[in-house]
């Protein structure tokens, strides 16, 4: 799982309606598209003044409470986003949102990266994960884990057990990053 920030927003307008309708299930229930779509455009800015990629967001309900997450991560290339700069984008999506009035009520705003383990799919997602391990299934069925040396286009360049095979996108079905544990105490390199 990505790194994650929380805040909890207590003011809001009440809106004063009450829901006596049927129960719904306990999981989330998204909040229009057209508020998703608001949220998305009025923090897109604030994301990448910061040097940052809007991954996504979501708003939705769940146990009465309206929840937004967001996900951020680094535009391109290997590397990591520190937890100073995750909360850092953190209060200013907040500010902004708040500035924006766009989630009637209170809200949990919740912020994060996509998280390690994450399925690769675009060729950005794919260049975030560099020098790492990847677990690797073909469209003909065929599975393998190469360390990815470089992305160039739309052609992934992986060192495996047989040497350096180019591969390219279209011809992959799934991907993800196999975590390494190295190091004396077992920490994630």
């Amino acid at each position: 799982m990505g790194k994650s920030t929380k805040k909890q927003r207590t003011a809001g307008r009440a809106t004063g309606k009450t829901n006596s309708g049927p129960k719904r299930a306990a999981g989330p229930a998204p909040i229009s598209d057209e508020v998703t779509v608001r949220i998305s455009e009025a923090i897109a800015g604030v994301v990448a003044q910061s040097g940052l990629y809007l991954e996504s967001v979501r708003a939705m309900r769940a146990r009465g409470t309206r929840i937004v997450q967001v996900t951020v991560d680094l535009p391109w290339g290997p590397g990591g986003l520190g937890s100073d700069r995750l909360t850092e984008v953190s209060r200013e999506i907040s500010a902004r949102l708040d500035d924006a009035d766009l989630v009637e009520g209170p809200y949990s705003l919740e912020v994060s990266t996509p998280g390690a383990e994450r399925n690769l799919v675009e060729t950005r997602h794919f260049s975030r994960a560099e020098g790492r391990v990847l677990d690797v299934r073909m469209a003909d069925g065929s599975r393998f884990e190469a360390r990815l040396e470089s992305v160039a286009g739309d052609t992934l360049n992986l060192r495996s057990e047989n040497g350096v095979l180019s591969v390219r996108l279209g011809d992959i079905e799934s991907a993800r990053v196999q975590l390494e544990l190295g190091g004396e105490r077992g920490e994630e390199r």
